[in-house]
């Protein structure tokens, strides 16, 4: 079952919250050709929810589309995390997947990084998260997965078990032709849910 937030529903014994960063009047880090973070987060997030719902996991989003319920003149960043950080620690049993995209001055860097909240079992999901991008999307990536930065705020608030992924680097050529396309979109969206079944299955035998 799953449900856009913040509409009520009952939760199975666990429950994956997605939130794809950014959104409306926020579209994040913008590549030469013009696309937006934003867009790319909602694609990879919203295959991961169909992927959700097929095995029957109960999932909760942050948001479903770019709509921002609010103007340029009343929109406030911080609200809006606390707001989607508000969601994740309503959602029972949950675990947080954030999803995002990277950019650096220069086009060098490249692949996919996942930061993690301060907890043991955030590190858990979130080596195993990198673990899975590495060996099934990027043998060439020697990124390691990291403690989030303090002030990245939905990681640093988060009640639940929570990581935060930089998929790739909007900078990149390489890395923005393969984000945009809906084929390596799938592809991020079968290794996130994975990784999550992998750690709920594991959490359930300890």
């Amino acid at each position: 079952m799953s449900r856009a937030a913040p509409a009520a529903a009952s939760h199975t014994a666990r429950c994956l919250v997605l939130d794809p960063g950014h959104g409306g009047l926020d579209g994040g880090a913008v590549s030469k050709s013009g696309k937006k973070e934003s867009d790319i987060n909602l694609a990879i997030a919203l295959k991961t929810q169909k992927l959700a719902e097929f095995y029957g996991v109960d999932t909760v989003m942050t948001r479903t589309d770019d709509s921002m319920r609010t103007d340029l003149k009343s929109y406030s960043e911080h609200e809006d995390l606390v707001r989607r950080t508000e969601i994740a620690n309503s959602a029972r049993n949950g675990t947080l997947i954030s999803i995002h995209q990277n950019c650096y001055p220069t086009s060098l860097p490249s692949g996919a990084q996942t930061l993690f909240s301060n907890d043991p079992e955030s590190k858990k999901l979130g080596e195993l998260t990198q673990g899975n991008i590495v060996r099934y999307l990027q043998p060439e990536n020697r990124r390691l997965a990291e403690p989030a930065p303090a002030k990245l705020y939905i990681t640093g608030h988060a009640a639940c078990p929570a990581i935060l992924v930089e998929c790739g680097f909007m900078s990149n050529f390489s890395d923005i032709e393969k984000l945009s396309g809906g084929k390596y979109q799938t592809s991020l969206a079968v290794v996130l849910f994975v990784s999550y079944l992998q750690y709920t299955e594991r959490a359930l035998l300890t």
